[in-house]
């Protein structure tokens, strides 16, 4: 028995700093990510900022009706699901190509180098993404016009009054931005992996695309499918910041800019309702969560192993 609480007491004494250092985070997350949790009644109530929270009468789901009785209902929720189908997509593909590329870079300056430009998008802000994609757009000054179609003998297009061009400039953007995150998560994941199945491979005289193939693509499943599932809890969200600021509020693109994120935000400029901002927020992380849920009961059906849970 005393053997025991002398062995508790060592192990307490052993990870109390641990402890001690976690603490603060896990404070935090309280704090940003579970007291606000009571807050989600505002999305099943009339409410009154007189009456607060807890005073408020409960309205059941009427708060959810705007965002599908208006007529814009099918536009934003068609570009919120396939923006982000198609970016999950080409977000894996872009990225462990980026990583595959960066790693058989031998020049240690060199790979740090590209590393270093292809991360830096992801660390600046949309605003500044925002006027450097007006640099190039603008109808009178922009490179497109001025520099290239112009010069070409072509007229200048008009490229914030088109929605046709938006899927493909967002679509880039969005993949110039994010790109370097993922070439990061994978590339970590490529160095990973043991030399000695390359070498292997090299004596057996497998090709450079022999080997991504068979060692570095298998290897790197678990990596991916895990990132996929993630990524699928944000399916029903979108990027406030490219979705309105890099196409600097046009009413003209909207039929191509329109999210369920851009809408609220409108909303909510317009009728300063909470309720509103509360019901959508709430859809957007329940269908998150039934996305992740279903793409890992696939996941574990196909690969028990590649499962989260």
């Amino acid at each position: 028995m005393k053997a025991d609480i002398r062995k508790k007491k060592i192990n307490l004494r052993r990870w109390l700093p641990f402890y001690l250092m976690g603490l603060p985070g896990l404070v935090y997350i309280f704090i940003n990510n579970y007291m606000p949790l009571a807050g989600l009644q505002i999305a099943f109530k009339n409410f009154n900022y007189r009456k607060g929270i807890w005073g408020s009468e409960w309205n059941n789901f009427k708060n959810f009706e705007f965002l599908f009785k208006t007529n814009d209902a099918w536009i934003m929720i068609r570009n919120t699901l396939l923006y982000n189908i198609t970016w999950i997509l080409l977000g894996v593909v872009v990225g462990v190509g980026a990583a595959i590329l960066l790693n058989e870079v031998l020049s240690k300056r060199a790979k740090q180098f590209y590393q270093t430009v292809i991360l830096l998008p992801h660390l600046m802000s949309m605003v500044i993404i925002a006027y450097l994609g007006y640099a190039y757009l603008a109808t009178s000054t922009g490179l497109f016009n001025m520099s290239i179609i112009k010069p070409l003998g072509g007229d200048a297009v008009n490229w914030y009054a088109e929605p046709k061009y938006w899927p493909f400039i967002l679509t880039f953007i969005n993949q110039w931005k994010s790109i370097g995150f993922g070439m990061v998560l994978y590339l970590s994941s490529i160095v990973g992996i043991d030399r000695s199945f390359y070498e292997a491979a090299e004596v057996d005289g497998a090709t450079k695309w022999q080997q991504i193939r068979k060692i570095t693509l298998p290897l790197l499943k678990p990596t991916i499918i895990m990132l996929l599932i993630l990524q699928m809890g944000q399916i029903f969200r979108s990027d406030f910041g490219l979705f309105y600021q890099v196409p600097m509020n046009q009413g003209a693109l909207f039929s191509a800019t329109q999210t369920i994120d851009t809408y609220v935000y409108r909303a909510l400029l317009v009728n300063n309702d909470v309720r509103m901002s509360s019901a959508a927020s709430f859809i957007q992380s329940v269908v998150g969560f039934a996305f992740i849920v279903v793409a890992n009961m696939i996941v574990k059906k196909v690969d028990r192993k590649s499962s989260l849970f």
